[in-house]
């Protein structure tokens, strides 16, 4: 539709991947059989749910029992079905280091990365990110190892979560190349991404946006802990355009001019298959500032 800000055209990440609007998280990929995983990760890639994003600490909740398992779980997946390996855009972070929080010196990412590869059972990863930032490593180490890394063909594309701009661009600032991408937490409920520079960055330097928690952790489908104003919108606006809230919620990301990656971190078929139907929804100017407007609690100036 013509006054639309939302639409499904894949962006392009770094030189040259193209990934859909919508990609799959695998923050869960954890608790269930080799099987289950495939079939979920199949029915993902199928709803061109190209990009796939995990981490190296993912295990640690959800029903995992280590750091590590949900790389683990899915370099399993891939060694019986590499087939695959070849439709998606594979993407992992590293730099949580628990017990200590975050460590992002040269040896520690560079051990990391390595051991990512090790428990993918792949040769490079498409998407190298850093997780979190670690306040007591001078960015230009990082940057040095990241683009050894990127040398020795063990990742292709460098990317960031969790980093403030001011952060984003010390890295960036000692790259020899640059950042593909930055992960924040952006969904109706949480807009700090919009408001803080960092969608307003992304813009300026080409960077594409992975939201995470898009759907405020599940909170946006089942209306828990929401303010009820938002989930009124939402519901008006899913009743207007035929669609679901889990729909418009996701649309409502999808809709900046940023382009942002939206990513799923269900591990139900069906729902990702609603969810699918977010770049459909056709939000004007007029409902995604409802959306804002319900969710800040205030009327814009």
């Amino acid at each position: 539709m013509p006054n639309s800000l939302v639409d499904s055209d894949s962006v392009t990440l770094g030189a040259d991947f193209r990934v859909g609007r919508l990609g799959f998280g695998c923050w869960r990929l954890v608790g269930r059989s080799d099987s289950q995983y495939q079939e979920l990760l199949e029915a993902a890639l199928g709803l061109g749910m190209n990009l796939v994003d995990t981490a190296d600490v993912y295990g640690l909740d959800w029903g995992g029992t280590a750091f590590g398992q949900a790389e683990a779980n899915l370099g399993r997946v891939l060694a019986a079905a590499p087939e695959l390996r070849n439709r998606m855009v594979l993407a992992t972070k590293g730099g949580i280091t628990p017990p200590t929080p975050y460590n992002s010196g040269a040896s520690a990412i560079t051990a990391a990365c390595e051991a990512s590869l090790t428990r993918l059972g792949i040769d490079v990863i498409d998407l190298y990110q850093i997780h979190r930032p670690d306040l007591f490593t001078h960015p230009a180490e990082l940057a040095e190892a990241l683009a050894a890394l990127r040398d020795q063909g063990k990742i292709r594309e460098v990317g960031i979560s969790n980093f403030t701009p001011q952060q984003h661009e010390s890295l960036a600032a000692h790259l020899p190349f640059p950042l593909a991408s930055t992960q924040p937490e952006y969904s109706a409920a949480e807009l700090g991404a919009l408001r803080d520079g960092t969608l307003d960055l992304c813009m300026r330097d080409g960077v594409v946006p992975l939201a995470w928690s898009p759907l405020a952790g599940g909170r946006l489908a089942t209306g828990a802990d929401v303010r009820p104003e938002l989930i009124a919108a939402l519901d008006q606006l899913a009743e207007h355009h035929g669609s679901s809230r889990t729909a418009v919620a996701l649309a409502f990301v999808l809709a900046h001019p940023s382009r942002p990656v939206a990513l799923l971190g269900s591990q139900n078929s069906e729902r990702l298959a609603d969810a699918a139907q977010a770049a459909n929804v056709p939000l004007d100017r007029a409902d995604v500032y409802t959306i804002i407007e319900a969710s800040e609690g205030v009327p814009l100036p």
